[in-house]
């Protein structure tokens, strides 16, 4: 039940230049995507980050995207990250365990989350990394990931749960560096 570094991978889905000016809380949930992927890097759990139709979404917010290598890339199609099988070619895609955050809550998000859980991964959605254009969008689709088998959980558990104990040199730079 809890998220592991060895299990886990995190899925960036569809931080896309076009999209995320119309997004609800935008900055934060970009804000909460970069803190995950520093601290998934500091942990060495891989990244996978996916774009949508980039010729018409744009390409990922370039912040994200001077973190990431190329190998950490997924250009997709579908609004599930699955389908296109890319994702689970990419490094990490192999793991059991999918740490999830991106655009649009109620549509790539939840499709790629729905999708995973039917493929068997077990899927933790970061509720203030994820976001829609309408609130009220985000908050349904939350629900509804979480009725079919989702963790909804904070950006603090992932890293605490990654973590796993105080007392050693690598919680001591975690801590100072991303949870003071």
């Amino acid at each position: 039940m809890l998220m592991r570094t060895d299990r886990s991978v995190l899925l960036l889905i569809d931080l896309q230049e076009r999209l995320s000016p119309a997004i609800h809380e935008g900055e934060q949930v970009l804000d909460n995507a970069l803190w995950l992927t520093r601290v998934a890097q500091r942990l060495a759990v891989p990244v996978i980050c996916t774009e949508q139709y980039p010729q018409g979404l744009g390409p990922t917010l370039p912040a994200l995207r001077a973190l990431l290598p190329e190998t950490a890339m997924v250009e997709k199609i579908h609004f599930s990250a699955v389908p296109e099988g890319g994702i689970f070619a990419a490094p990490g895609g192999d793991r059991a365990q999918f740490v999830v955050a991106g655009t649009e809550t109620h549509v790539c998000v939840q499709q790629t989350v729905l999708d995973l859980l039917d493929a068997g991964r077990r899927v933790f959605v970061v509720g203030e990394a994820v976001g829609s254009r309408r609130p009220a969008d985000k908050a349904l689709a939350l629900e509804r990931m979480r009725r079919h088998g989702a963790d909804i959980v904070s950006r603090e558990m992932v890293a605490f749960e990654w973590l796993r104990r105080a007392g050693t040199d690598l919680f001591r730079q975690v801590s100072r560096e991303f949870i003071r």
